[in-house]
């Protein structure tokens, strides 16, 4: 058997297809499309959690992603382990393991339950308030126990062993809902010939009509006609389907993250499936027929287990075909619950009575409800409720006294309306209208190219529903540039129209009560809470939600939203509108890192990049460190030496005789067009239009508040192509910024950018013997220092290679950087290195290029500078153009606090005592007697030992440094005070012949 509370020829499961699973432990049968809440209602379980922070006794509440209670440890294995899913979603499969959570020993009796005895001392805000003293107490006591009873479930310990996938998507439409609306709309929108993507979170499409049995649609009853649409669309070519797949997220430009649950439902997912997958979708248009989420009524202990949102008692009866209890009552201020008893009636479930705390209800159904012989109680409210782990009785009055009545139940089904799911309008950054008379936000001012269509929007009736749905369908269609198709026309019945709602506590739960009548079940806040934070003095929406965590659980307040802005309004003596709207962010539900990172994971989590050349390094000793994602050879030690050893050996040896060094991941971009120049007189601060084609420039370009953001060499291949060179880290970003510039500040220049960083492999040889070492393998350049100057580039070949040959150093030696396909990198290394071994020379890593270039003086962007760092503070200002009239950065210059005197400025340091290295990040100060605290002038940015020198050399960013020269200041460390005197930042050839020898 798969349940008791089966109800034989209810439901659209098929009752031969059973799967088996356990509970805490216990093993139940449930049904083949199960969600995990109706397979427990069919065996008779209502408890299913306890609260966070009372420990009450919680139930299935929803059958939707709205559920606050029901949040489950999910698992296949100790491996495959998912905390607080939500059991409303989760369908059940063979084999699966279900446990409860935030609870101890047992779900049944659990220790943690006595909080609620103590509930008078965690009121809203408590915690605000205690864990003051003793001081002490924080780090040994409040804070471990703090963390322990922190969150719900626990997160897994194992790694994952299932793989999850990504994919990009571009669509004419897309649709975001697949109930009525939405199907009516992507019907619309695919017969005009758009490409659509459909997507819902629900296994089938339907939506409301899942559990709403009187709707008709062209004479069909409304699911039927739901899945026959539905099987249209996926035949089309230009649709996709999408199902069991959440809209999570509504970003710039009409970019939709959805999260697919793509093997949660199998017992045996083939192997080849990931177990999510990430949509990210670009569309054109987007429509939003996301519906309404059902509140409940606020009342006092309206939280046992067996009370239940009307609709979702519909959903568990006339889809899983499940009763959720023998004897049930109806409480409501709204009609559509009236239907839901009329359903379970017709079932032959008994409905003890309906309690509407309206005085007059919609004629209609109460006309039915007593034609059905259903009590029905209007103007009258449910006072309190009784029983301990599941609802027993209800207690009812009239509003505004009189004697009460008392009915037992096992279930209690609850509707105050339905609140328009705008989540994703708000994401979008729509802003919302507030619909007085219903009491309700709807979309209002679209930011963005999407519609609202249905309950949503606030439309109501199913007539106009559909209508609206076919015509925004049709409207965005051609919108996006569809021009096919012709108008369809859907006829809608639904056997009432639904009136009424309430938001805010209902009676029984007024301010003249302490009763705890809740309005978050997963935060158990209560609406006295609200009114607390009020008398605090939070007149805020968001002020109150955080001082009562109301609307911050994993539901994100879909149903407790409404209800507190409306206590907290009445309290305030304000409009709702006035009170404000918390904020709506993404995600809608919960997402899993799994499915965020996808394939980002081991391996490919922080991607390695390697050169070209990196395999040649690596055979021959290299050590590497990490800069951004690439590999670089660090150095490379010889057999028995050290570090400190193998760095003094490279660089005696660049300087003396040459070295190779591997500068492949240099940033490279591609700047071509005719107005190339232009571009580039406006991205950085020297001029470009006059540099002449085959010679580079050293360039430098700043952020708009005038600050240093990249640098690198430049050269100009013809009147409209430059090759452009960044730091190894900066060239994602500076793209980026280049492109930025281009298409919003720019955009009537013609200019197209392209990365070449990995389509060419860099070998920079450098030394007094670079010219012997390179020359026999170039073709067609010629190398003398007349026709081929410091600072050229001129293409030719090189061992049969195309190359970009440049003659650029940056050691203050003789320099080529030879740039070949990336294709030949390694064997053009290989034959530069035949020429350079038996001269003496050696392969040299990025430490002793570091070395080299501090010994020159020359500057690493984020290293030597901070982000706080003007071209004058780095000893720069020689390359900022004085005759143009823009750039960016011109008028960030300008700023007062760029241009006072004191400014920190980069500047040489040398060691009283030369063997003495500084620490990089070492502060500097005047005077090491000063009393603390001291006066900071600065810190080192660069320091390294210097074999040529025979001494230590440092870089340092000094308050005034430049007025500060051959002064002693002083660097203290916690062993002892390192005095040091500024100096110029050239240590080596401060003449700079060697650069062209």
């Amino acid at each position: 058997m798969s349940g008791a509370n089966r109800i034989a020829g209810a439901g659209r499961l098929t009752p031969a297809r059973t799967a088996r699973f356990t509970f805490d432990g216990k093993t139940y049968t449930a049904l083949e499309g199960d969600s995990v809440a109706s397979a427990l209602l069919a065996n008779g379980v209502h408890l299913v959690g306890r609260s966070f922070k009372y420990h009450r006794p919680r139930g299935i509440l929803s059958a939707g992603a709205e559920e606050p209670n029901a949040l489950l440890d999910i698992s296949r294995d100790a491996a495959r382990k998912q905390p607080n899913v939500r059991a409303s979603v989760q369908e059940v499969f063979d084999g699966m393991i279900a446990q409860s959570q935030n609870r101890w020993p047992t779900l049944a009796f659990d220790i943690g339950g006595i909080n609620n005895l103590f509930s008078s001392f965690f009121a809203a805000g408590f915690y605000y308030k205690t864990f003051m003293w003793p001081r002490a107490a924080w780090k040994h006591i409040y804070e471990p126990i703090i963390r322990h009873a922190a969150g719900l479930g626990v997160a897994p310990t194992e790694e994952d062993p299932d793989h999850y996938a990504g994919r990009f998507a571009h669509c004419d439409v897309l649709v975001v809902g697949g109930g009525i609306a939405g199907l009516s709309a992507a019907l619309a929108a695919a017969e005009a010939g758009a490409k659509v993507i459909l997507c819902d979170e629900q296994p089938e499409v339907g939506g409301a009509l899942r559990f709403d049995t009187s709707v008709r649609i062209d004479g069909v009853e409304g699911y039927v006609w739901a899945q026959d649409v539905v099987s249209k669309l996926k035949a089309m070519p230009n649709v996709d389907v999408l199902t069991r797949t959440t809209a999570f997220g509504y970003y710039n430009h009409n970019f939709i993250g959805l999260a697919e649950r793509v093997t949660d439902h199998l017992a045996r997912p083939a192997r080849d499936l990931p177990r999510e997958r990430l949509w990210q979708v670009r569309a054109k248009r987007v429509i939003l027929a996301t519906g309404a989420i059902e509140r409940h009524m606020v009342f006092p202990n309206n939280d046992r287990p067996g009370i239940m949102l009307a609709s979702a008692a519909r959903t568990y009866l006339n889809h899983y075909g499940v009763a959720v209890g023998a004897k049930i009552g109806v409480y409501t201020s709204h009609d559509s619950a009236y239907e839901a008893a009329f359903d379970l009636k017709k079932a032959g479930v008994s409905i003890a009575v309906i309690v509407d705390c309206r005085p007059r209800p919609g004629d209609a159904v109460v006309a039915e409800a007593r034609a059905l012989g259903i009590e029905v109680l209007p103007g009258h409210s449910v006072i309190n409720t009784a029983g301990k782990l599941r609802i027993s009785s209800m207690t009812v009055a009239r509003n505004g006294g009189g004697s009460p009545r008392k009915f037992a139940v096992d279930a209690l089904l609850v509707s105050a309306g339905w609140t328009p799911s705008v989540h994703l309008f708000s994401q979008s950054r729509g802003k919302v209208k507030f619909d007085a008379d219903r009491q309700r936000f709807l979309p209002g001012i679209y930011v963005q190219d999407c519609l609202s269509v249905g309950a949503c929007n606030g439309t109501d009736g199913l007539q106009e529903a559909i209508e609206e749905s076919l015509a925004a369908g049709e409207l965005v269609a051609r919108a996006a540039g569809a021009a096919g198709g012709g108008k369809i026309v859907l006829a809608g019945e639904q056997a009432f129209e639904w009136t009424g709602g309430m938001v805010g506590s209902a009676e029984g739960a007024g301010p003249d009560t302490n009763a705890k009548a809740f309005v978050d079940f997963q935060h158990d806040v209560c609406a006295k809470d609200i009114r607390l934070a009020v008398r605090e003095g939070m007149h805020s929406i968001e002020h109150i939600k955080r001082f009562t965590t109301n609307g911050m659980a994993s539901d994100q307040g879909k149903l407790s939203n409404m209800h507190g802005l409306a206590i907290a309004a009445e309290m305030l003596g304000k409009d709702i509108p006035q009170v404000g709207l918390t904020t709506f962010r993404a995600p809608y539900t919960p997402v899993t890192y799994g499915t965020l990172i996808n394939h980002s994971r081991g391996g490919l989590f922080d991607p390695a990049r390697k050169t070209p050349i990196h395999s040649w390094e690596e055979a021959h000793g290299a050590l590497f460190e990490d800069v951004g994602n690439w590999k670089r050879a660090w150095f490379y030690p010889r057999t028995g030496e050290t570090m400190h050893q193998a760095v003094n050996r490279e660089c005696t040896t660049v300087r003396n005789l040459a070295g190779v060094f591997d500068a492949s991941t240099l940033g490279k971009i591609e700047v071509v067009g005719p107005d190339a120049a232009a571009f580039l007189n406006l991205i950085y601060t020297n001029a470009w239009d006059t540099l002449k084609p085959g010679r580079c420039r050293y360039g430098i370009m700043l952020r708009e508040d005038g600050f240093v953001y990249d640098d690198g060499v430049v050269g100009r291949l013809a009147e409209d192509r430059f090759h452009v060179t960044t730091t190894t880290g900066g060239a994602p970003r500076v793209l980026h910024h280049m492109e930025d510039y281009l298409q919003t500040e720019f955009p009537d220049l013609k200019v197209w950018l392209t990365s070449t960083t990995e389509q060419w492999a860099v070998i920079a040889v450098q030394g007094p013997k670079a010219r012997e070492i390179i020359e026999p393998l170039i073709e067609g350049i010629d190398l003398s220092n007349e026709a081929f100057p410091h600072m050229s580039v001129k293409e030719g070949k090189i061992c049969g290679v195309p190359t970009r040959l440049f003659r650029v150093s940056f050691t203050g030696d003789v320099g080529f950087e030879i740039n070949v396909p990336a294709d030949y990198g390694q064997s053009v290394w290989e034959a530069v290195w035949a020429r350079a071994e038996p001269l003496g020379a050696c392969a040299y890593g990025t430490e002793t290029m570091h070395v080299l270039r501090a010994e020159k003086g020359y500057i690493i962007v984020g290293q030597d500078t901070d982000g706080t760092v003007t071209p004058d503070d780095a000893g720069l200002s020689w390359a900022v153009s004085k005759k143009k009239a823009d750039f960016v950065g011109i008028r960030g210059l300008t700023r007062p606090d760029l241009v006072k005197e004191g400014r920190k400025q980069l500047v040489g340091l040398i060691t009283k005592d030369p063997k003495a290295v500084l620490e990089e990040g070492a502060q500097i100060v005047a005077d090491p007697n000063e009393p603390k605290p001291m006066t900071m002038l600065g810190h080192v940015t660069s320091s390294y030992w210097s074999e040529n020198l025979g001494r230590s050399i440092a870089f340092a960013l000094v308050a005034g440094g430049r007025e500060r020269m051959g002064k002693t200041l002083y660097v203290p460390m916690p062993d002892k005070t390192i005095a040091v005197e500024v100096t110029d930042m050239v240590f080596f050839d401060k003449e700079g012949g060697r650069i062209n020898g």
